[in-house]
């Protein structure tokens, strides 16, 4: 899929060493192993390009007492909301984290999922904060799926300390550390009236920058502290969330190659009603991605054929596009494109079959659909 929903011209695959070594192969050549694909629908494996798929405990019961009516601001003011997961996180060991990710992790690759990036975030401290990528590291190496991790201690501010002090510590102590250990490939921020500025972000993104990660960052979710359009200047790959941003914010993205992930669970788990501006996008070539954005809070929807659909119920995008957000898009969004997203001679060959009618089918049925055939790196998942 290299921007249209079918890419033609080859009838047969050829891999080897695990990426794409060919396309189109004289059926006489020799191989090892040969798949007939039986008329099914190939299509590269899928993208979850923003999760916070690791951590421990849950969050049910606050769920229950949104339905009866309590607001954000009570359960937080009650202990519960983020705090309690940083609380959860803090006592689980690295085992115990990945004991409990593990499920969530299963289940993506059982849609046909193939790469999934994975966020620290509730450690909120340096010592959990590296627990958090070790274990995603963990985690990584006890599933076939390609597990990208994302370091995001600028989360939330502790309940103990103030926005100034924490971020000392982020910037002073825990990424040096993060990038001396190697635990990650990108470095995340929340920036929101609840949580850090835009000067957090330009502070962060620069020491980040310096130790040789990625960057990326949330916006735009709750409002606009043109956040947005700053992230892009700075070279971020992703501005996430994105209900709120304004036409400076998109002309800043297009102008410098930064993707809108677009994260549908979250509008619908908390029953939002600002709508990201996707005819902006659109109009400007902003490239864009969907993904679960899954975590205990928000956004608890662990299929990413579930985020497809509300992408395009609740975001009017149409079947290519969502195609194309959990593909080459959402590559992109990591910075991983020139290794996935799409069947390209010298790319990861991580391949999903399908026996469905067409690729649109993925986001026409709602459940019950599963790849007959899910391939990582060339080898069957």
């Amino acid at each position: 899929m290299d921007g249209t929903l079918r890419q033609g011209g080859f009838d047969s695959i050829a891999v080897q060493d695990g990426r794409i070594a060919a396309l189109g192969v004289d059926k006489d050549a020799v191989a090892l192993e040969t798949v007939d694909a039986d008329g099914r629908v190939l299509m590269p494996g899928l993208i979850d390009c923003h999760t916070h798929v690791l951590y421990a405990g849950h969050r049910m019961d606050e769920h229950a007492r949104k339905l009866e009516g309590a607001s954000y601001e009570e359960i937080a003011r009650s202990g519960g909301g983020i705090l309690s997961t940083v609380r959860a996180v803090r006592e689980a060991d690295e085992e115990r984290l990945v004991r409990e990710s593990l499920p969530r992790v299963s289940a993506l690759l059982a849609e046909g999922v193939t790469t999934v990036e994975a966020k620290s975030g509730y450690g909120l401290d340096t010592e959990n904060e590296l627990k958090m990528l070790r274990a995603i590291r963990h985690l990584d190496r006890e599933t076939p799926v390609h597990l990208s991790p994302t370091f995001l201690g600028a989360h939330s501010i502790p309940a103990d300390r103030s926005r100034e002090d924490y971020m000392d510590e982020l910037v002073e102590k825990t990424l040096p550390a993060v990038i001396e250990q190697q635990l990650a490939e990108t470095c995340d921020i929340y920036v929101e009236r609840i949580a850090f500025t835009v000067a957090d972000m330009e502070r962060l993104f620069a020491a980040a920058r310096d130790g040789g990660l990625r960057l990326r960052a949330h916006t735009d979710q709750l409002s606009n502290m043109q956040a947005t359009r700053r992230a892009a200047e700075l070279g971020a790959l992703s501005c996430d969330h994105l209900e709120y941003t304004e036409e400076a914010d998109i002309r800043a993205m297009a102008e410098h190659g930064t993707a809108a992930v677009l994260l549908p669970g979250a509008f619908y788990f908390l029953r939002e009603t600002k709508l990201p501006p996707i005819a902006g996008f659109r109009k400007a070539g902003v490239p864009m991605a969907v993904s679960t954005d899954i975590n205990p809070g928000s956004s608890p929807v662990v299929s990413l054929q579930a985020a497809m659909h509300m992408a395009a119920i609740f975001f009017g995008l149409t079947a290519e596009e969502i195609l194309l957000g959990v593909t080459s898009n959402a590559a992109a969004a990591m910075g991983e494109a020139e290794d996935r997203g799409s069947i390209e001679v010298g790319k990861v060959a991580d391949l999903t079959l399908w026996d469905i009618p067409g690729p649109e089918f993925l986001i026409y049925q709602l459940g019950g659909i599963r790849p007959d055939r899910t391939y990582i790196g060339g080898h069957p998942a």
